[in-house]
């Protein structure tokens, strides 16, 4: 994880008010999306997990929200 990752995930979150870990993945090549909410929470972001379920593949998934921006 680098300074750029959590700029480009906290541009995201501003743009689109949500990210997942598969997006992070795929768009930033981020694998440590929760270490990156983790610090931006740190620093005062209002950010909820949703704990989200693929029917399709039966696995559990969080869904990052910012709440305010």
């Amino acid at each position: 994880m680098n300074d750029s990752q959590i700029k480009k995930v906290s541009k995201h979150l501003k743009e689109k008010n949500k990210i997942t870990s598969w997006e992070a993945i795929e768009k930033y090549r981020c694998t440590r999306l929760s270490a990156i909410i983790y610090i931006l929470r740190k620093d005062g972001w209002d950010i909820t997990t949703n704990n989200k379920f693929n029917k399709t593949t039966k696995t559990n998934f969080a869904e990052y929200v910012l709440e305010s921006n």
